[in-house]
């Protein structure tokens, strides 16, 4: 019986997952030699290595026999398999959604296809239109604005293909309708007209803007960004997502950066597309830009297939906006950069100037010396934590400790960690030697508390896994489909610090939801949200699952299947959000609850674990100051009285953090027990009710 077509996505998500070294490496012994791989060739006769795998390619070669080809084709051949089964292999083990094609689905497949080439086409004669405009008395002032106020040359003009949109209604629309015989409709599914309120007719969408095509790294115009040059709001226009244009599967610049970020073994990633278009025109041709989002893992995905070492430097704005993209693509990489997998730094340039403006009054020499000296991530995030504090006041010293204990505590128990806690320590101490050296053992106290935050899978018991996945996923339910209850949600999540979910679907479903609010609402008003201080009655009028369920088919279709029950909810779990402050109040007590649980057992071991001094040996070792004393006395020194007092100031001094962990675990009870009535008030009638 013959196998089923294989659904192009389930193609491309194994071709995009088989680590070509992963796949090789189970056959073939493999050895490191500079950036490639070698080892015995396995489709001859050899005794020499003679295979080359290259991991920045993802290509394997033999130099004898001549095989090569990627992973998929590599077990064709030595397993002796078809297409189909090999990647049908590949998929489970990788865990990949399956899909195929039955005869319908194939015909449809065969015209969507055809539809994506009929856009590519229309794009690439738009960008054609778009270039000639700039030449025509029209574009006479975007061109002397590229030309003189970003000072780009007539090459670099040639070689991003920049363009102009006339300040016409229709000037797209009659060209390629009148000259081309294109259906207006066509160029609505393309992105570049937009259908009037009345429903009479399009008009363009790009009008009175400096154009830059955005192109897939095979070269493909898929998109435009539009600048615009006199004011008008909003000062950068991107096209819509469209079936050939998905922002976070895309980066702006990789089709013409990936030779250079293969030689220079790293990539630059900045914000803009003029930043880009800066450092290409200066010689840096190994930048790229995110298209207006934080780094997705599809992106970053692409960025270390081109770069060996995996080398990412981001060079955000030193805006607020800009810090926080930073944050946002830090932590979407903070696992395989605190595993050695990747190497992460972060340049933020002087006066908060951006590339491009920093290459126009320094130059390409001094933003390579710059490059070079990019701090490690977590250098940089240390330094935001301690910029704008004054550490001489106490509330500011105390939360820049608690910040950066919660950022060291993510690091292993290495050499690194007690590197980075030496650093520290010297500079909350200011320079004072003997004080740093007191906060290096207080601070390494503090991370090993911090260790237990909740979070460490170390005090986790069977069971608490499947307790903490149906609470978090009952607040995404009732986030998603009770849309007036969002602004008492977010307010919750934040004070109780449960907004960074413990589950990593969970976790990406919440930034999706968070990038899209911010979208329409702007992240400065959506972090007001959060606060309490804007009451974000505009959080209601999303249609969240909507939106989340066709951004994530697009961009994570693996991820949509398991969060499928949360965006689509059966009868019984809809009948269940009819008290939705009260499973609110439930579901955040329940998931702190873990926490301070988890928080307990550390303590409970941390106490368990001190050599307590019994009073037998105070009474002892003061004794023997007694006689000190009393010889002291004999000189005419005044002898200290009150034993008893002096017995118990003794005890707590030996036993100082015995007691303190005592009083930690006991401080955590009762925490427990408020948690427990927040819990018991929050689910107790919605358990009452009787079952549907």
């Amino acid at each position: 019986m013959s196998l089923p077509r294989l659904h192009p996505r389930t193609i491309e998500a194994v071709k995009e997952r088989a680590d070509i070294v992963d796949v090789v490496g189970e056959h073939v012994v493999l050895k490191k030699k500079g950036r490639e791989y070698v080892g015995i060739c396995p489709f001859h006769d050899d005794t020499s290595p003679s295979m080359t795998v290259s991991p920045a390619k993802q290509f394997y070669y033999c130099f004898s026999c001549g095989a090569g080809g990627n992973a998929i084709k590599f077990l064709m051949e030595h397993q002796r398999q078809s297409f189909s089964d090999v990647v049908l292999e590949l998929a489970r083990k990788y865990q990949l959604p399956i899909e195929t094609l039955d005869g319908p689905q194939q015909e449809r497949l065969r015209k969507q296809l055809s539809r994506r080439e009929q856009l590519h086409r229309v794009l690439t004669l738009a960008a054609g239109w778009f270039r000639s405009q700039l030449r025509t008395s029209e574009g006479a002032a975007a061109l002397a604005y590229l030309r003189e106020s970003r000072g780009l040359s007539e090459a670099t003009l040639e070689a991003f293909e920049l363009g102009f949109a006339p300040d016409r209604w229709d000037g797209l629309l009659a060209h390629l309708q009148q000259v081309e015989g294109l259906a207006p409709e066509l160029l609505e599914a393309a992105g570049l007209v937009v259908p009037r309120k009345g429903g009479d007719g399009f008009y363009d969408r790009f009008r009175g803007r400096v154009m830059v095509p955005i192109k897939d790294r095979q070269g493909r115009v898929i998109g435009f960004g539009g600048r615009s040059l006199d004011g008008a709001e909003p000062k950068y226009l991107n096209s819509p997502e469209t079936e050939v244009f998905e922002k976070g599967k895309h980066l702006f610049g990789l089709d013409k950066a990936s030779p250079a970020i293969r030689k220079d073994d790293r990539a630059v990633v900045v914000e803009g597309y003029f930043d880009v278009i800066a450092l290409h025109a200066a010689g840096i041709t190994n930048a790229v830009a995110a298209l207006g989002t934080a780094l997705s893992s599809q992106q970053i995905t692409q960025l270390c297939r081109c770069c060996e070492s995996r080398r990412l430097i981001l060079n955000f704005d030193s805006d607020g906006a800009g810090v926080r993209a930073a944050q946002r693509a830090i932590g979407e990489v903070e696992q395989l950069a605190l595993q050695g997998q990747l190497e992460l730094r972060v340049l933020h340039l002087p006066a908060g100037k951006d590339p491009d403006e920093f290459l126009q009054q320094h130059g390409a020499g001094e933003y390579r010396s710059l490059l070079d000296q990019a701090p490690l991530w977590l250098d940089w995030q240390m330094e935001q934590v301690l910029e704008g504090r004054d550490l001489a006041r106490a509330d500011q010293f105390q939360q820049a400790v608690t910040a950066l204990v919660a950022l060291l505590g993510k690091l292993p128990q290495s050499a690194v960690r007690s590197h980075y806690l030496q650093r520290v320590a010297e500079r909350l101490s200011g320079g004072q030697a003997r004080l740093a050296i007191q906060l290096e053992d207080d601070l390494r106290q503090q991370v090993k508390g911090q260790r237990w935050h909740g979070r460490s899978q170390k005090w986790e018991q069977p069971g608490e896994a499947g307790l903490r996945e149906r609470a978090e996923a009952e607040l995404l339910r009732l986030y998603l489909h009770c849309p007036t209850h969002r602004p008492a949600i977010r307010v919750e999540l934040r004070q109780r610090e449960l907004d960074d979910f413990a589950l990593q679907h969970h976790r990406l479903l919440w930034a999706a939801i968070s990038s899209l609010e911010e979208d329409n609402l702007g992240v400065g008003r959506l972090e007001a949200i959060n606060r309490g201080s804007d009451p974000g009655l505009e959080l209601a009028d999303l249609d969240l699952p909507r939106l989340l369920a066709d951004l994530l088919v697009v961009e994570q279709s693996a991820l949509l299947g398991r969060l499928t029950p949360l965006l689509e909810p059966s009868e019984l779990q809809r009948m269940s959000l009819s008290q939705p402050l009260l499973q609110l109040r439930g579901a955040t007590a329940a998931l702190e609850r873990q926490k301070s649980v988890k928080r307990c057992r550390h303590l409970l071991d941390a106490w368990g674990s001190q050599r307590l001094e019994t009073l037998e040996r105070c009474i002892a070792r003061l004794l023997d100051e007694e006689r000190q004393e009393a010889r002291a006395s004999a000189s005419g020194l005044a002898p200290v009285s009150d034993m008893e007092a002096r017995i118990e100031a003794l005890f707590a001094e030996l036993n100082g953090d015995a007691l303190r962990f005592q009083e930690l675990y006991y401080n955590e009870r009762k925490h427990l027990e408020h948690l427990d009535s927040q819990r018991r008030a929050g689910y107790g009638e919605v358990m009452a009710q009787p079952a549907a």
